[in-house]
């Protein structure tokens, strides 16, 4: 379920919301792409069988995709009317706690967490935390800020 909000204004009363996505997997084609996107080519990203007998058992996505993932992970959990664009603001803390296999699924669970009002818009505090299908432990924990500016 999504978080509706009828303003940007209206964001200050959308503190405490929370919403939650749906599961999406991470398949080792998409971890390639980041990796030559990134030139980030260590083994345990994309080497199957040395993978296999290390630390997780199988190759892992990068802890900066399962980031950059975020804009895709959250679409639609947080619907605000009356908004002329949405800017990302910035982040405040990532903390990557546990790695993310080849082929898991992941969710993110979004809280708004602030909303203050600035001159271009409103400045929106969001904590989301990207959930491991089959697991207590969170892949990530992201508090980002959102800027939301007004139509007209």
């Amino acid at each position: 379920m999504s978080i509706v909000v009828d303003s940007p204004a209206g964001l200050t009363g959308a503190v405490g919301s929370t919403a939650t996505g749906d599961w999406f997997a991470i398949d080792q084609q998409r971890i390639q792409a980041f990796a030559d996107a990134t030139e980030d080519w260590q083994w345990i990203h994309l080497d199957a069988e040395r993978a296999a007998s290390g630390p997780f058992v199988a190759t892992i996505a990068h802890g900066y995709l399962t980031l950059s993932l975020l804009p895709r992970l959250t679409a639609g959990l947080l619907s605000v009317d009356g908004t002329a664009m949405v800017v990302n603001y910035g982040l405040d803390k990532v903390r990557f706690l546990q790695p993310v296999v080849v082929d898991s699924r992941v969710r993110a669970v979004t809280e708004v967490v602030s909303a203050e009002p600035s001159p271009q818009g409103y400045r929106v505090g969001l904590r989301t935390t990207v959930e491991l299908d089959g697991s207590e432990r969170p892949a990530l924990v992201a508090e980002t800020v959102a800027l939301f500016v007004p139509q007209g």
